[in-house]
């Protein structure tokens, strides 16, 4: 489990197909405290640790994975934010995020307002009725407040903090997002459809 908080960005160092997808990403963490099999959230997608080196670690990513989220756009050199997964006492400053990836959005709207950026992102369909006004989502691994929603569109504000800390200061139209809805969401609305 995660809280959608960055704590690092990492860089693409390598890609390199071997079955699996296996890359390679560099990172400011002490790798020292790093065990191998650990899960370190990738861009969002939770991701195992198979290979440590002094300032990176290798995962290997399936095909399933790569089809689902943004990982098969990566290429080297790209900037992911990073988050190692939380520990009992950890500080909840976003909210639960699985790491798992429900799909990919799209951003089709960019506008400074004052020193934020709001941005729209159009969610899948299937998604789309998962997203509410003040909820929750986690977008390429950050943890991130809705502000409004127009059928399959969505706002959310970047204030210039997320910006400098996360790769969101990066963002263009057109960028594919790695989008995780709210887990209470989706429990809520399967309750609904069983009742």
């Amino acid at each position: 489990m995660f809280t959608g908080i960055i704590t690092d960005i990492g860089t693409i160092a390598q890609l390199d197909q071997q079955g699996d997808l296996r890359a390679r990403i560099t990172t400011g963490y002490d790798t020292a405290g790093i065990d191998l099999g650990a899960s370190i959230a990738s861009d969002g997608v939770c991701l195992t640790v198979i290979e440590l080196g002094s300032d990176w670690y290798d995962v290997q990513i399936s095909a399933e994975t790569v089809s689902k989220t943004n990982i098969g756009a990566w290429t080297v050199g790209k900037r992911v934010n990073l988050e190692r997964a939380l520990k009992v006492g950890d500080e909840l400053g976003g909210h639960i995020v699985s790491g798992h990836v429900d799909g990919v959005a799209e951003v089709v709207a960019m506008l400074d307002e004052g020193d934020s950026t709001r941005v729209t992102l159009r969610a899948p369909a299937a998604l789309a009725r998962f997203i509410a006004p003040k909820g929750s989502v986690a977008l390429n691994g950050t943890s991130l407040t809705v502000n409004d929603v127009t059928g399959c569109d969505f706002g959310i504000n970047f204030i210039p903090h997320t910006k400098e800390a996360t790769t969101w200061g990066d963002v263009a139209l057109g960028d594919q997002v790695n989008l995780e809805i709210d887990t209470l969401a989706r429990y809520v609305a399967r309750l609904n459809e069983a009742g």
